[in-house]
């Protein structure tokens, strides 16, 4: 199969089930709010080495948001049992700390954890209670005023993982082509791109070849700098530079949505040899999204 002349492989993006948190941060004006939000989902572009995985959904105007401030739909996504920890972590760290700010959930009808009414003890005995519309939010009193949080704040399942890899004929045209597969993602709803900016530059494999005690390692069939050295290299001899997308979203159809979009807008940039993605043989992932099938 091609696109705009570039051939797609015949392979699959080996996702995963995962759960994520969805929260909205507003404050007295953008730039603050978008302050907190980037801390909030800071260290965190991948399970295999971060507690958490993370980044910036969106940005809603303050006719869209519960108090009528500008805000940062954020997402975070962990094990259940560890989102609880992962959410007063970063809300208390770098929300709560961040001026002006409040703290809503996004998730809507789905499982709840008391992030709120937690966080309240911070206030030391003088946290309060008030209601925005319909949402039951805890006052906390800070130096420049109350921190306003949501007393629970929801979880839910969503696919992590999905991905493509875009084949450059030099590193300059593999950065520009992920740059505007990232721009294409970030106008779909209810899906972040983890890793800085978007695109991941050091594709990795399970395990190691040599060091037992690493759990995940460059994926050396995927590196140019290696091409001549490995005899079962997948990088062609006119590609010099491989960028990877990496995309989670709230179900798999956002996920293939942003996929397609992404790939479309990468493909428009001269230079691009070809697209495929990352997949383990389907042993690790259990929503393979296959690249062919984007466009049935």
């Amino acid at each position: 199969m091609e696109l705009n002349g570039v051939s797609i492989d015949d392979t699959f993006a080996e996702a995963f089930e995962s759960t994520y948190s969805r929260v909205l941060i507003t404050a007295e004006n953008l730039k603050w709010a978008e302050i907190a939000a980037r801390d909030a989902t800071g260290y965190a572009s991948s399970i295999i080495g971060c507690t958490a995985e993370g980044g910036i959904e969106s940005f809603l105007d303050k006719n869209e948001t519960p108090d009528g401030r500008p805000g940062v739909l954020i997402q975070i996504w962990t094990g259940k049992k560890h989102m609880l920890h992962e959410l007063l972590g970063r809300i208390g760290q770098c929300v709560l700390t961040a001026p002006t700010t409040a703290v809503f959930d996004w998730c809507g009808d789905c499982e709840k954890l008391d992030v709120g009414k937690k966080m309240g003890y911070f206030a030391d005995g003088y946290a309060g209670e008030l209601m925005i519309g319909s949402r039951k939010m805890v006052s906390i009193p800070v130096m420049m005023g109350d921190f306003l949080i949501e007393e629970n704040i929801g979880f839910s399942k969503g696919v992590s993982g999905g991905n493509f890899l875009i084949f450059g004929s030099d590193q300059k045209t593999a950065l520009h082509a992920a740059e505007r597969a990232v721009e294409a993602i970030e106008k779909i709803e209810g899906v972040i791109t983890s890793f800085p900016g978007g695109v991941c530059a050091s594709g990795s494999k399970v395990g190691s070849n040599k060091f037992n005690f690493m759990k995940a390692t460059t994926n050396e069939f995927y590196c140019p700098t290696l091409r001549s050295k490995l005899e079962d290299s997948v990088i062609p001899k006119n590609v010099n530079a491989v960028s990877e997308i990496v995309i989670n979203g709230v179900d798999e159809e956002s996920v293939k949505e942003a996929m397609k979009k992404g790939i479309e807008s990468a493909v428009s940039i001269e230079g691009i040899r070809k697209i495929s993605a990352a997949n383990y043989g389907g042993n690790l992932g259990n929503v393979p999204i296959k690249l062919h099938e984007l466009w049935e």
